[in-house]
């Protein structure tokens, strides 16, 4: 018997408990209604209905909003077929085809994963890791169409681009708070003033696509 590669605590014959897989099944059914959800958010300010207008940050940051980062080839989408692909190369099938709307090529990774959901819970090593993935994308998600708190959540940015003194990127999430001037990784430490912030964008729109060996702003060397 092993530990569910998800919630870590109930025990199953293969990678994930029968809760975790059919919450995840649950999660990819909910995929494509997501991605809807997102599009109010589109417009300047845009909110549901009823819901408000939404509090002005005391700087706004020239970074994209997660809506279009959630929305543009690397969010949704991307999560879901890249995780079709390496399920299908696992399984020694071809390589699936991406094309069309994104509405549609949502629908199809996550129905393809649906579908082999049986055999990733049961057969696939990385079980864990896509559920995962798969949660915290139903949760970017719904921190901007349902925030449960704002102030206590912030504002996802991106990863940290920081790297330390071996040449290792930090990789951990920024978040910008509400009322904060300065974005600062809860992780490694390193603070990017609003002087840096176009630099920021430029770093984490990179990041795992180049060996930066960028220094922490206001900093003579790499983070520790």
């Amino acid at each position: 018997m092993n530990q569910c590669g998800l919630c870590e605590q109930n025990e199953t014959d293969g990678y994930l408990c029968p809760g975790c897989a059919l919450a995840t099944a649950r999660r990819l059914d909910r995929m494509p209604k997501l991605y809807a959800g997102l599009a109010a958010f589109l417009q300047p300010g845009g909110r549901r209905d009823g819901a408000g207008r939404p509090r002005a940050v005391d700087a706004p940051l020239p970074i994209p909003e997660p809506v279009l980062s959630l929305r543009g080839p690397g969010g949704i989408v991307g999560v879901l077929e890249d995780w079709r692909s390496a399920m299908q190369a696992d399984r020694g099938w071809t390589e699936p085809v991406a094309t069309g709307l994104v509405e549609d090529r949502i629908i199809r990774a996550a129905r393809a994963l649906s579908m082999n959901l049986d055999w990733i819970a049961t057969s696939w090593p990385l079980a864990g890791a896509f559920a995962e993935e798969i949660r915290d994308l139903e949760r970017d998600v719904a921190s901007i169409v349902n925030p449960a708190d704002r102030a206590e959540r912030g504002t996802r940015l991106g990863t940290c681009p920081a790297v330390d003194g071996s040449g290792t990127i930090c990789g951990a999430v920024l978040r910008h708070f509400p009322g904060e001037r300065t974005i600062t990784c809860k992780w490694c430490g390193c603070s990017f003033p609003p002087a840096t912030w176009t630099g920021l964008k430029t770093l984490i729109d990179h990041d795992g696509r180049t060996e930066s060996e960028e220094l922490c702003p206001n900093e003579s060397s790499p983070v520790a």
